[in-house]
């Protein structure tokens, strides 16, 4: 008996390891899937194909509007064809979030960071009036200036992190000025994040590990953190500059 059950973990074990390199892999073909050398915030036949579609023209907002709120804030502008800010500094809660809401999809941006920068892709997100920022909810792809944030940085803050959650795997992001893609892969409770074709944090949602970090740091006092398995997709404002552009989703 207890050899059988020792053949049953076993096959247990090698099935989860199994599905897990799966999802990885799905991750690595969606990347796979781009055109780095195709013009900012345009869909290639192949790209259409595959489908995906673009959450940016590079001339207007539509599609976007700022959280708990029926236009864009006036922080945010549209700058050589990229999403960015046009004032920094104290204004940390104009983030923008999608019109729609998303399930399992791929999403994939290109971003350029400033100096001492600070921002993030936040996703799942719940819209409602009793919540204050995107995050109170959602998990973030963390976006930020690692060597020159003044502050002293935790591994879970750190360019590439899910936020206060996870610290990423490796570090794969360019010189400050210079353009990175992301890629963010939600398939059911399976959560991949890449930079640049390197995957950087890779978890499953309400798992064991999940739900113990869930609940031993910040987001202890957040208790909708995480809740809800569909939203909104935020490009968040933390009063520091960047530019997004070719922002692109896949529903999966």
């Amino acid at each position: 008996m207890k050899q059988v059950n020792f053949y049953f973990l076993a096959l247990i074990s090698m099935f989860l390891f199994s599905s897990c390199e799966n999802k990885n892999n799905l991750a690595s073909k969606l990347y796979a899937e781009l055109n780095p050398a195709s013009p900012p915030n345009t869909l290639t036949e192949k790209e259409g194909k595959a489908g995906w579609r673009l959450l940016f023209d590079g001339k207007t907002t539509t599609g976007w509007h700022g959280y708990n709120m029926a236009g864009i804030p006036e922080m945010w502008t549209i700058e050589d064809g990229c999403l960015t800010m046009n004032s920094v500094g104290g204004q940390e809660d104009q983030d923008i979030i999608t019109d729609s809401v998303y399930r399992n999809f791929a999403f994939t941006l290109e971003y350029k960071m400033t100096p001492s920068c600070n921002s993030g892709i936040i996703f799942q997100v719940k819209e409602d009036p009793k919540y204050k920022f995107p995050y109170e909810t959602g998990p973030e792809f963390q976006l930020i200036d690692d060597k020159g944030w003044p502050d002293k940085l935790e591994k879970w803050q750190l360019t590439g992190a899910n936020y206060a959650m996870y610290p990423p795997k490796a570090s794969p992001n360019k010189p400050i000025g210079e353009w990175n893609r992301l890629l963010l892969v939600v398939d059911g409770n399976h959560v991949t994040q890449m930079i640049n074709g390197v995957e950087v944090v890779s978890y499953e949602k309400s798992s064991e590990e999940w739900v113990k970090l869930r609940h031993s740091g910040k987001w202890e006092n957040y208790p909708d953190y995480g809740k809800f398995d569909e939203g909104h997709i935020s490009l968040q404002n933390h009063g520091t500059k960047l530019w997004f552009r070719s922002i692109m989703i896949k529903p999966l």
